[in-house]
């Protein structure tokens, strides 16, 4: 029981290192909270930094979901594998490091499922880049590509279906002002850019 908390809270520990902070700092020394949309995460740093600063950004996150699904799976199995993907998911969108303020999870739940189930990754990432080059919303792509993630997922049984609804809740919560300005017909378009001041 101790090993297994221990193996969730090491993995909320790895969401909670914040790559777009660190990236921010290393290649602009501002703090990406402070510019732009605010938030930190691949798609701010994109619009304010640029696309090398948000590649290393995304790889990042992504490599956080992959790393405490591993650990998760190797130290505890199947179902410690999936705890921790949601744990690294719940770090990275409030982590203890910056006052639980976090991203909103996208590159981290994708690391997680192409480790738990990739063909699923496979699907629910293509419809994601098929909605983002119809509809240009990164926003959009994230919802649509997550939120089929649990229907998709449901044919290896109820555990993985209530492990994809989990994620798909978290991001749906995360993209509640998304989804708002999308509803609004305000949402920025990808490829607009923040200005750094």
């Amino acid at each position: 029981m101790f090993k297994n908390l221990l193996l969730i809270l090491i993995s909320y520990l790895i969401g909670s290192l914040s790559t777009s902070y660190l990236i921010a700092k290393f290649f602009a020394k501002i703090d990406i909270r402070e510019h732009g949309s605010g938030n930190p995460g691949s798609a701010n740093i994109l619009r304010t930094l640029g696309a090398k600063a948000a590649i290393l950004t995304f790889l990042g996150d992504l490599f956080k979901g992959a790393i405490a699904v591993y650990l998760g799976n190797m130290l505890g199995g199947t179902i410690m594998a999936l705890l921790c993907g949601i744990a690294v998911v719940i770090g990275h969108n409030w982590p203890v490091f910056l006052e639980f303020k976090g991203g909103k999870g996208i590159a981290t739940t994708i690391g997680v499922i192409i480790l738990v189930k990739p063909l699923v990754a496979l699907v629910c990432i293509s419809i994601g880049v098929a909605m983002l080059f119809k509809f240009k919303y990164v926003s959009l792509a994230s919802i649509v590509g997550v939120v089929i993630l649990p229907f998709v997922i449901i044919i290896y049984g109820f555990n993985y279906f209530l492990f994809g609804l989990i994620l798909a809740l978290l991001a749906v919560y995360r993209h509640r002002e998304n989804i708002k300005r999308l509803l609004e017909g305000n949402e920025r378009k990808i490829g607009e850019k923040s200005s750094v001041n």
